[in-house]
């Protein structure tokens, strides 16, 4: 089983997923920590040139977990994990995901981890390209104002020298991005269920959802 929350940057996607999948006790996939994690392998190898890249992308062995409210990405040997969460790759990963090569080589990836088990994900595109057929879709968004500033908050204690305004223009120019890529661009499918958040506290967006799963699936 398979339940997606797409929606833009800073939109609460991540860490709703996460509390859902905490209180549901199913499986937690961050789609976007995935294209960080090759945003970050681009930039650790000097930016080389992206057709070389692309080509060697699928000899990377990717592995994911989920345990202890921590969504842990490693890349051969090398734990991403905290790596993948800075400002530089913030700024790259529109430029690197708007690729069909690193979309295809997500999507596959994710195909084939949801095989088993039930999972709840979050993502930009997850409803409309690469789980059309889930079993429940919902697309969160809230304010740019309110995206920035959890954004903000969930970045500055790993690099201590972004601001706000950093913070706020890296998601104007992703929800650009996201939204006019030629590959699979942000948009809320046909059949998900809205939640706008802005001005919801955490718990109120959590318990409504939940209340939409169960209604909606076979999760108690």
């Amino acid at each position: 089983m398979i339940i997606v929350i797409d929606g833009p940057a800073g939109s609460g996607k991540s860490s709703t997923a996460k509390e859902i999948a905490n209180r549901l006790d199913i499986q937690f996939l961050d789609s976007g920590a995935l294209y960080r994690a090759i945003t970050y392998l681009w930039l650790k190898s000097d930016k080389p040139d992206k057709a070389k890249f692309f080509e060697n992308l699928p000899n990377v062995q990717l592995r994911t977990e989920y345990r202890d409210q921590t969504f842990y990405v490693q890349a051969d040997d090398e734990n991403l994990t905290d790596k993948i969460r800075t400002q530089t790759v913030a700024e790259h990963v529109s430029e690197i995901a708007s690729h069909a090569e690193a979309r295809s080589f997500v999507n596959n990836f994710m195909r084939e981890l949801v095989k088993t088990d039930a999972y709840v994900a979050d993502g930009r595109d997850l409803g409309t390209a690469v789980f059309p057929d889930a079993d429940l879709k919902f697309y969160m968004d809230a304010s740019l104002k309110e995206r920035a500033n959890r954004r903000y908050l969930e970045m500055k204690e790993a690099e201590k020298s972004v601001t706000l305004e950093d913070v706020m223009e890296n998601l104007r120019s992703r929800d650009e991005k996201d939204q006019n890529r030629k590959n699979d661009p942000l948009k809320k499918a046909d059949d998900a269920i809205v939640i706008d958040t802005t001005g919801k506290s955490f718990e109120e967006q959590v318990q409504e959802m939940i209340g939409i799963i169960k209604e909606n699936t076979t999760i108690n």
